[in-house]
């Protein structure tokens, strides 16, 4: 998809005189595939009275059933439920369950004598998972050599590998037996894949195939479930619990419907704003928005958050179209100091109607986030939201005056923008929107003084958009990229900027699993707040991966958002 000039265009002045016509870029963006789709859900009964009787009485057997495990099924029964995408169902009880075993493993030493991989590495990622601190030096140097390496007979026990693998991930600086765990793993699940014929059963083989290809811990939570309950229905009866994949399939689809009605809620307030045809020039990409805001949180209490953080990414799209590819340097600098003003008042100031467009729709969605936290009593959080999106549009205008002025910037100076962008603000807005009393004004200063996780999410929200979006960015004519930024400052070729970058992220992960531990604190920050951070990271691991996923939606996006919210499970 080439980029071109669009056909001139006269801006308006305040006062009235018009602008000499300015060519302006284009992206040649494609037109959204989902049309008016998800307005046919509008009516649609989110569930009937048998089927919520149905799912509360299973609920009830699967929380006996966690009562009831024995200790050598704990384990299992847990990453089970975490897999097929329950587990906010049962958040007390599975901590609970998690604290005794980690508890026993230090104080009674009885699981330190289990030599299986399997149990031990599962055991390390399921209490990595719920933030508890835990050795991998003491839990795997068992299965290290005299000459430093990984045994070689755990080649053949590809389950326990499968089960490393998944665990590596959530190291932390300086856990060199977790590096070699990863590469030991990733060796040889790969050639377990390209001799798969002559030893993993199939549904194994799907399971480690998807693995490398995308880690649990790093995935979209709802995503990984709608892949792992397509799955389990490939296994044989005695392969799975029947009462959990039953509760699972109908939790699934009754959530799903809850998704299915607030998306046309969203569908019809996009048609309202009618975008597509008075800003052209934009995305349109109201559906992407809403699987964005899905990935952060999916729980039916968080509806406001959900849809009002669909419509802010919704918006943001449309303002980073502008800034990167419509807006003139001169409208640019007035559209910045409108936002740094926040009144209606400035309105008048702009000097094109496109922007005034934006401008109103902007104080609209955050009138409405003002009216429901004035009802909570929560005003004072609007502050924060409001700074974090001026954040955003100042970072927005500081490469938009590097691009006007032909400046590629050092990496140092890309990356302190960039951090300070959509990621610092999708953070706060998070936290913002969640309601209830678990967000405080503790946990929104803390977001503001740029800590480790939130500009380790940033880092890798920023450096994978620009890993697979740079080329397509530069056709167009676009602000350096960090892939250019680091070329030209280290006079390096694409590929070492890429390894590079790449490593980058994956240090970021670090940053995020250290801070995700409960003893890192995180400035006693509610885990139920860090989630959402990590999430943010999951959101754009899934979208960015191998392409720009989000603006080239129909390759994309289109077949995982039809799993997600478009077809059910089959029951």
């Amino acid at each position: 998809m080439s980029a071109k000039l669009v056909s001139t265009y006269q801006a308006q002045t305040p006062n009235g005189r018009s602008t000499p016509d300015v060519n302006r870029r284009s992206a040649n963006y494609s037109p959204s595939i989902w049309g008016d789709h998800f307005l046919s859900y509008a009516s649609m009964e989110t569930a009937s009275d048998e089927n919520e009787q149905r799912v509360q009485e299973l609920k009830e057997e699967v929380k006996r059933m966690l009562r009831m495990a024995p200790t050598s099924q704990e384990l299992n029964l847990i990453d089970e439920i975490q897999r097929l995408g329950v587990s906010y169902h049962f958040e007390n009880e599975i901590h609970q369950m998690l604290q005794k075993i980690h508890n026993s493993s230090y104080d009674d030493q009885e699981n330190n004598d289990d030599d299986e991989l399997y149990i031990i590495a599962l055991r390390f990622r399921l209490l990595r998972q719920q933030g508890f601190e835990v050795s991998c030096t003491e839990m795997f140097s068992k299965f290290i050599d005299v000459d430093g390496k990984f045994k070689r007979s755990l080649v053949t026990d590809v389950e326990g590998i499968l089960k490393l693998y998944e665990a590596t991930h959530l190291r932390t600086h300086g856990e060199d037996i977790l590096e070699a765990a990863l590469a030991f793993t990733t060796t040889h699940l790969e050639l377990a894949v390209t001799a798969a014929q002559g030893g993993l059963s199939p549904p194994l083989l799907k399971r480690v195939t998807h693995a490398l290809y995308q880690p649990q811990w790093k995935g979209y939570p709802r995503l990984e479930a709608r892949r792992y309950l397509s799955f389990c229905q490939e296994l044989k009866s005695s392969d799975i619990n029947e009462t959990l994949l039953t509760f699972a399939k109908l939790d699934f689809n009754q959530l799903q419907r809850v998704h299915q009605k607030e998306l046309s809620d969203i569908t019809r307030w996009w048609k309202e704003l009618d975008f597509v045809n008075k800003l052209p020039f934009a995305r349109d990409r109201a559906v992407e928005s809403y699987f964005w805001a899905l990935g952060v949180y999916f729980e039916p209490e968080y509806c406001f958050g959900r849809m009002t953080l669909c419509k802010i990414v919704a918006i943001i799209v449309v303002l980073d179209d502008v800034y990167d590819v419509h807006g003139t340097h001169e409208e640019l600098e007035l559209f910045t100091e409108a936002v740094e003003r926040w009144d209606i008042s400035a309105l008048d100031l702009l000097p094109a109607d496109y922007m005034k467009i934006c401008y109103q729709a902007l104080l609209d969605i955050y009138a409405d986030i003002e009216n429901e936290l004035a009802k909570e009593g929560k005003l004072y959080r609007i502050h924060y939201a409001r700074e974090s999106m001026k954040v955003q549009v100042r970072s927005w205008f500081q490469e938009a005056k590097w691009f006007h002025e032909k400046y590629t910037p050092t990496l140092d100076e890309y990356m302190s923008a960039a951090l300070s962008t959509t990621y610092f603000m999708m953070a706060t807005t998070s936290f913002v929107l969640m309601g209830g009393d678990i967000v405080t004004k503790n946990s929104l200063d803390w977001v503001f003084t740029d800590p480790k996780m939130v500009k380790a999410s940033s880092t890798i929200g920023r450096l994978m958009d620009d890993l697979q979006s740079h080329k397509f960015e530069q056709k167009r004519g676009h602000v350096a990229s960090a892939i250019e930024c680091y070329m030209k400052e280290h006079c390096a070729t694409e590929e070492e900027a890429t390894i590079e970058l790449t490593k980058q992220v994956n240090n970021a992960w670090k940053d995020m699993n250290e801070g995700w531990l409960i003893s890192a604190g995180a400035a006693n920050v509610p885990r139920p707040l860090l989630l959402r951070i990590i999430n943010l990271a999951r959101v754009i691991e899934v979208i960015y991966k191998h392409e720009d996923g989000f603006t080239h939606a129909e390759t994309g996006l289109k077949d995982i958002i039809t799993s997600l919210l478009v077809e059910p499970v089959p029951i």
